[in-house]
């Protein structure tokens, strides 16, 4: 298995796994001052954040994933790349944020999964491509 391969599926694994996360977050079974750097104050604030949360995460999930050739969808590949560089500066500013978090656990789990999360995306965004149409096939 090839680097390239081996980012997008631990994307799609980590995002995956994050929708499930911020899922639990909204269901009660995780409370929610340990998300968004403790900052949230009300449930109608955490379901706002964790709604855009789970939209965004869904959408990476899709991009990279079209991107990949897991899924039978061919969108621009312009817009993919773009989506991919969007993914590797969003990630390293989480990271930031989650090394400024009031939350020693967000800071403490969260920094190193975004940051690899960041790597990951970088890794999809330098592929070459192998032909105008497309992408070297992961």
């Amino acid at each position: 298995m090839n680097s390239a391969k081996i980012s997008a599926y631990g994307i799609v694994t980590i995002l995956s796994a994050m929708v499930v996360f911020h899922l639990l977050i909204v269901t009660g079974v995780i409370p929610f001052n340990i998300v968004w750097g403790g900052r949230l104050e009300t449930h109608e604030q955490m379901l706002g954040f964790e709604a855009f949360s789970i939209s965004i995460n869904v959408f990476m999930i899709w991009a990279v994933g079209t991107y990949a050739g897991l899924f039978n969808f061919n969108p621009n590949q312009f817009f993919l790349k773009g989506v991919l560089w969007a993914m590797v500066a969003l990630f390293l500013l989480n990271t930031l944020g989650n090394l400024a978090s009031a939350n020693a656990w967000e800071k403490l789990i969260f920094t190193p999964v975004t940051l690899l999360l960041s790597l990951f995306s970088l890794r999809l965004a330098l592929q070459r491509k192998s032909s105008a149409n497309g992408v070297k096939p992961l």
